[in-house]
């Protein structure tokens, strides 16, 4: 069932999407090997977060040209479609590509590229919000920023920042998400994964964001998870990687549940699917089972995460099409 509904998601980090198949082949053709980091069945060896950052930084070695990056790009909206995805941002870090040697524009081009040749071939929307690292520090986040606003791009519609949650403070970036803010960007922010509600409090007050990144330990204080409620600030929620990194021992443990029962405008995403056993027909179908959901409970999901969507208005007219005549079949 939860393979034909209509999926959208708000949280992938593209280099973070990069499934073990295309990494082997990339890695062949740059002559890297990555048997330290895929195991034999595919799945990526990783045993505690900083096991992860290593295993991450080692796939994101096979994404080296302008080439990789529009395959990276093609390859997982082409898998994600093929699950039901109907809208998708992903986010994208500049610092990786610069390191290889690709320019901004370069990168926006060849991911923009990607994204249309997905689109052509399965009808899926995708768009790119730009990151920043928080752990890189301020002057680097606001150079990023700069580049969106100097470069702006169709396809470019969001701003964020990820790394590090516990690495400063949120208001260390307020003038990066200035700069975003005034190039015409939306905002969002990772925050209450591994630091807790209080960081979720601090991005609000002091980046203005329009939606969380995880945002789930906002539960650990109800006077955090009013305010996401009063002000609608949508939470980009990531359950797989939740449970991957240790915030809660299963899946029906997970708040996705209760947040969606008590109004929130919860999300669901993947996050970095491959690293987590993930994608997003199975983090729905997951959801689904784990908390008794039912077709329509989980099309809420869908529908939170078009209306939170950065995208055009009449792109979003089309989703709220595509999700509405599927409600009509129920």
């Amino acid at each position: 069932m939860m393979r034909k509904l209509p999926l959208a998601e708000l949280h992938c980090h593209l280099e973070g999407s990069v499934g073990s198949v295309l990494a082997r082949r990339l890695a062949a053709k740059h002559g890297l090997n990555m048997s330290d980091v895929i195991a034999p069945d595919g799945s990526y060896l990783w045993r505690d977060f900083a096991g992860f950052i290593v295993a991450y930084d080692r796939i994101s070695e096979t994404v080296a040209t302008q080439e990789d990056y529009f395959d990276i790009a093609r390859d997982y909206y082409v898998r994600a479609a093929g699950e039901g995805l109907i809208y998708g941002e992903s986010f994208i870090s500049p610092i990786h590509a610069e390191r290889k040697g690709i320019s901004y524009e370069a990168l926006i081009d060849a991911v923009d590229a990607g994204m249309e040749a997905a689109e052509r071939e399965t009808g899926v929307v995708a768009r790119i919000i730009v990151t920043c690292v928080r752990h890189l520090g301020a002057e680097m986040a606001e150079r990023i920023a700069r580049l969106t606003r100097r470069f702006p791009h169709r396809r470019i519609v969001g701003f964020g920042i990820g790394g590090d949650e516990n690495f400063g403070a949120p208001k260390d970036y307020a003038r990066a998400f200035a700069i975003a803010r005034d190039a015409g960007l939306r905002l969002t922010a990772h925050a209450g994964e591994l630091a807790g509600p209080e960081s979720v409090r601090e991005a609000i007050r002091d980046l203005g964001i329009e939606r969380v990144g995880h945002g789930v330990r906002a539960g650990e204080d109800p006077d955090v998870l009013a305010e996401l409620k009063e002000r609608g600030i949508a939470m980009e929620l990531c359950p797989s990687s939740n449970l991957a990194l240790g915030l809660f021992p299963d899946m029906a443990a997970h708040p996705v549940g209760r947040y969606a029962r008590e109004g929130l405008a919860v999300t669901i995403s993947t996050d970095d699917p491959p690293y987590f056993s993930a994608s997003i027909g199975s983090e729905y179908a997951k959801v689904a089972e784990a908390h008794g959901l039912d077709a329509n409970d989980m099309l809420g999901f869908t529908r939170r995460a078009v209306e939170a969507a950065f995208c055009e208005d009449e792109v979003k007219r089309s989703l709220r099409q595509r999700v509405e005549t599927y409600e009509s079949s129920l």
